[in-house]
């Protein structure tokens, strides 16, 4: 492979179009020259351990009511089991990132594999309540193993087409459960839970096995990176041309804590509508049709827009693709108040989708950018870092948001989700590569 290096016209080997094969580095020879095989095997393993591990985000609303039937646990009590969950699955990132980095993903995603479809498979036979939040604990571990591992495998793999890959991943995410839901709903009644959690373990087991022996990550020499400033590094993109960051040299740049401002301002914006939209609806007393189909076409928008703005991160400036979401995601929410206050519930049902459409992407952009400023070797350790600030828009679209309706009402609320969003897009503006990251040169006027 050391003197393979295609000339400026070699294309793409597995299909694939883009700047990469104007810039003279076909990616795709290099990968399959290292595996043996397509690495868009490498993306389909990732999205389908993220599709399977999904249930533990978006199944549990359908199965805690016959979970309470037949434990006999009261619901307020079940709300603290899935409250673990998030904890468990955003805090479990960072450690099993580093390792990730240091160790490849093998191992680790076995180890995922045991812990998520055994949680699953062990909630059929609980019969008390701490024994659910052990089980659910246990396997929001293994979910937040699976998604940092699946989403720095687009990083590490396709540093040429990290925007449409990631939001492969993610997408999987967001919509596995699509095919679950109607068969828990069909089957959530307390004589039939305990075989609908057992069947859903076993899916989850199978599916992340299979993925933990596929899954591989890229010796660090896989496109023969020149160093210095040899004509070699040129066509390699920026996650793999510029200076790999450990996790605490990152955090020494204003970037990073700029990059996590954001990502909290967007997560705030992005979670306040999905966990508050039928309410918002209701409050204007717009039709239970209009409610319904809002709930039920955001999660759409949300997964689809990952892919298309995904993809356009890959073909054109990533920040100004960013700034421009953010900035329509911040408009479509301020509308979304106008909409309900004169009662038009098809415009208030666009606006919904508009509103999911640039602000869902975050969770493809923020990594991307992440892996473009401080490299893809740390990749997964870095990432983890960054996603804590989930937490901070859990607690704005929850507890904040819930103090600022009881004191400011819906509209003011929801204009404020608003803004964050359109301050996030104003800031992306301000992004530069770090001093010393090598990649300054790539944007010339905003050198430190």
């Amino acid at each position: 492979m050391g003197n393979d290096e295609p000339d400026a016209s070699t294309a793409e080997t597995d299909g694939e179009t883009g700047d990469n094969s104007a810039v003279g580095v076909d990616y795709a020879a290099r990968a399959a020259d290292v595996l043996g095989f397509s690495r868009w095997w490498q993306i389909a393993a990732a999205a389908g351990m993220m599709a399977a591990v999904s249930p533990y985000q978006y199944v549990w609303s359908s199965i805690s009511p016959a979970l309470s039937e037949g434990l006999d646990i009261a619901l307020p009590a079940l709300g603290a089991v899935f409250s673990f969950y998030v904890v468990f699955q955003s805090l479990s990132q960072f450690p099993a990132g580093k390792w990730r980095d240091s160790r490849g993903p093998g191992a680790l995603t076995f180890f995922a594999a045991v812990l998520a479809g055994g949680g699953y498979i062990g909630l059929a036979y609980a019969t008390s309540l701490w024994q659910l939040y052990l089980l659910y604990s246990l396997g929001a571990v293994g979910v937040g193993i699976v998604y940092t591992v699946a989403v720095n495998t687009a990083v590490k793999w396709f540093p040429d087409r990290t925007g449409l890959t990631t939001g492969v991943g993610t997408m999987a995410f967001a919509a596995g459960s699509a095919l679950v839901v109607p068969y828990v709903r069909a089957n959530a009644t307390v004589a039939a839970y305990s075989d609908v959690l057992r069947n859903i373990g076993i899916g989850i087991l199978v599916v992340t096995l299979v993925g933990s022996f596929l899954l591989r990550d890229p010796p660090e020499d896989w496109l023969d990176r020149k160093d210095g400033d040899d004509d070699g590094d040129e066509g390699l993109a920026a996650s793999i041309r510029g200076r790999n960051y450990s996790t605490r040299e990152m955090l020494s740049t204003w970037q990073f804590w700029l990059l996590y401002a954001m990502f909290i301002a967007m997560a705030s914006a992005d979670l306040l509508v999905i966990a508050n939209v039928v309410r918002f609806a209701e409050n204007f007393g717009l039709a239970a049709l209009i409610a319904t189909l809002s709930a039920t076409l955001l999660p759409v928008a949300a997964g689809v827009s990952r892919l298309i703005l995904g993809e356009a991160t890959d073909r054109f400036d990533r920040k100004r693709v960013m700034a421009g979401s953010f900035l329509l995601a911040g408009l479509f929410r301020i509308g979304l108040v106008a909409a309900g206050e004169a009662g038009n519930g098809a415009v208030f049902v666009a606006f919904v989708l508009g509103a999911m459409f640039f602000s869902s992407p975050l969770y493809v952009f923020f990594p991307s950018m992440l892996a473009d400023y401080y490299g893809a070797a740390n990749s997964s350790g870095n990432y983890a870092v960054l996603y804590t600030a989930k937490v901070g828009g859990g607690v704005f679209s929850g507890v904040v948001a819930g103090y600022l309706v009881a004191s400011t009402g819906w509209n003011a609320t929801f204009v404020l989700g608003g803004a964050l969003a359109v301050a996030a897009g104003l800031a992306t503006f301000v992004l530069r590569p770090p001093s010393g990251s090598g990649l300054e040169s790539t944007e010339p006027a905003a050198a430190d």
